[in-house]
């Protein structure tokens, strides 16, 4: 039998490109990102343990490139079986001070990312019976402070894909929301400022936090189980957890810890 076919997005670097080597041994992979140079080494990663692999330059905040990054999954592989919409763009910036350009640049990368790749691809899905996957975050669950674009972004992915998973109870179509806690990533370090220009250094001690391998070992079992949804960290799963009884105290933790990052634009 022919492997299943995975196409991921942001799949140049962090969880995108360690979930794409680590699915190499069981999918064919088409792998999407914008830094051509940085997608083509995923690809060999890929090759090397036994993936056919194609890599197709994509920015997933224009609908054009979505729809192509589809038609040339098919054009090579004939089908879809899992889409994992990975891609995805943070910020650190108060609110009063941010540009609105950062929140809409978020929205377009975040949700109508996942919103573009998802509909192109939908057909295809259907007749797989296959697994839609948005890679979300705690962000999703519970506001963060000076992330405001960065969470907006992630509820509504939330919203979009819960409301599709409802609409294909009939259909087969299996929805995943994966939600990490803090991941080492380079997510941090392409965050934008609230100029608009990267942050280029992480705040956060990147050593203590989950690695972008593992998190991609709990998502690919949490879609060969077919599960509805993933928390992962303690931290992560503690915030979720209580945030449904004490979600004025977990207002005032999730403050405290951001506010002790390196150059916070907490006061």
């Amino acid at each position: 039998m022919s492997k299943k076919v995975l196409v991921i997005t942001g799949a140049s670097s962090g969880i995108g490109r360690a979930t794409a080597v680590a699915a190499a041994e069981s999918y064919n992979l088409v792998l999407a990102a914008r830094n051509l140079e940085a997608l083509r080494e995923t690809a060999r990663l890929c090759r090397q343990k036994g993936a056919e692999a194609i890599e197709v330059q994509t920015d997933v905040s224009n609908e054009e490139d979505c729809q192509n990054l589809v038609e040339q999954t098919i054009d090579h592989f004939g089908k879809i079986d899992v889409l994992i919409n990975n891609a995805g763009l943070s910020m650190r910036a108060i609110f009063e001070e941010v540009d609105l350009l950062v929140l809409k640049k978020l929205m377009d990368v975040n949700f109508w990312g996942t919103v573009y790749c998802t509909k192109y691809a939908l057909p295809y899905l259907l007749q797989s019976k296959g697994s839609v996957v948005g890679v979300s975050s705690i962000a999703g669950y519970k506001g963060l402070p000076a992330r405001t674009g960065y969470s907006a972004s992630k509820f509504a992915i939330h919203g979009f894909l819960e409301t599709l998973r409802i609409e294909n109870l009939k259909t087969g179509l299996h929805v995943l929301i994966a939600c990490p806690g803090f991941t080492a990533s380079n997510i941090r370090n392409t965050a934008l400022a609230a100029d608009g220009s990267q942050q280029g250094e992480s705040p956060r001690d990147e050593g203590k936090m989950m690695s972008s391998q593992k998190v991609a070992r709990h998502l690919l079992k949490a879609i060969h189980k077919r599960k509805r949804t993933i928390v992962l960290t303690t931290q992560g799963k503690l915030t979720v957890m209580l945030n449904k009884f004490f979600p004025g105290f977990v207002d005032k933790k999730v403050y405290d810890l951001m506010a002790q990052e390196p150059d916070s634009p907490l006061k």
